[in-house]
């Protein structure tokens, strides 16, 4: 029963827009949420404030790199790892390039 309330709350007609109510639902949507935009009782399109869009985008981000980092882990193999001296000695750096370099933040 509590799906059949949400889809009524949260379900709007295109024709409230055609009436001159757009700044009343946006209003609605930054308050209370995703409203669902019909037209001809079909699902038009969704509307999201901005913050729930860049959160949506943001999990959908972390899902794909999370994705990413466990499908290379599943090919792990610690037996291929180097150590940072031959990674310096591979690249040419040496010990002393790392100086001053405590203040560098990695994002």
């Amino acid at each position: 029963m509590s799906s059949i309330r949400s889809a009524i709350e949260n379900t709007i007609s295109i024709s409230l827009f055609n009436r001159g109510l757009a700044g009343r639902i946006f209003d609605d949507v930054k308050n209370n949420g995703a409203k669902v935009v019909m037209k001809n009782n079909t699902p038009e399109c969704v509307l999201l404030s901005p913050e729930e869009y860049i959160r949506l985008l943001d999990e959908a981000n972390d899902a794909r790199l999370l994705t990413a980092a466990t499908e290379r882990m599943s090919h792990f193999d610690p037996d291929t790892l180097i150590t940072q001296e031959q990674v310096d000695q591979e690249l040419g750096f040496s010990s002393s390039g790392y100086e001053n370099t405590n203040n560098i933040i990695f994002e």
